[in-house]
């Protein structure tokens, strides 16, 4: 897989044609279209596209989970979504989005925190621009080992004119070897080296000079 140089934003990764549902949407189309596109959450859309919401599987469970079973204490919003047909009632709001020029890095942050499989992407006043997956962001890991060698070399080792280094990059691990003088730059260059994406994970075979 090619890319060009220079770090990755989410709109370079993510699905452009997402598929989104209105407020009024019903419970059974909300399935059959998560079933159809074969994903787990869909954005809830209102006026010229502002996402104000998102329904995911965990928003459609209560209903099946509640069936003939009365809530336990604390559970009084699960309820409430078990008797709820519509995905103005059912979807999780605000809505989690990262915006399109954000890095994949931060994308990835949200979706942990949050505990997240999808994003919805926006623009800056909030209209869907796409959809973010997992699987999206583990693309940077296709990159060739050639490739991520060549932009450690040029972004890493060259900015900093280490002429006694080198790197050879080996399932997405990268291996710096070389002379170095100053060890206070070993923390620094596993973590610049860390960065490209791509990389897996970094090791250091560096004599002192």
């Amino acid at each position: 897989m090619s890319k060009p140089a220079g770090p990755s934003v989410v709109s370079d990764v993510m699905t452009h044609t997402a598929v989104a549902i209105g407020r009024d949407a019903p419970y059974k189309e909300i399935v059959a279209l998560m079933d159809q596109w074969k994903v787990s959450a869909l954005p809830v859309l209102e006026g010229e596209g502002r996402v104000v919401g998102v329904v995911s599987e965990a928003d459609l469970l209560p209903k099946e989970a509640f069936r003939g079973a009365d809530p336990c204490s604390g559970e009084v919003e699960e309820a409430a979504k078990a008797g709820a047909v519509r995905a103005g009632d059912l979807m999780s709001s605000p809505a989690v989005t990262v915006h399109a020029g954000a890095s994949l890095a931060e994308a990835a942050r949200i979706m942990a925190r949050r505990k997240v499989k999808r994003l919805p992407v926006v623009n800056g006043i909030g209209l869907l621009e796409g959809v973010v997956s997992r699987s999206d962001l583990l693309k940077v890991f296709l990159r060739e080992d050639e490739e991520i060698e060549a932009e450690i070399r040029r972004t890493v080792l060259g900015a900093a004119a280490l002429t006694g280094l080198d790197v050879t990059v080996t399932e997405g691990v990268a291996t710096l070897r070389g002379t170095l003088a100053d060890r206070a730059l070993v923390p620094l260059l596993a973590r610049a080296t860390r960065a490209v994406e791509g990389v897996v994970d970094v090791r250091m075979e560096l004599g002192a000079a």
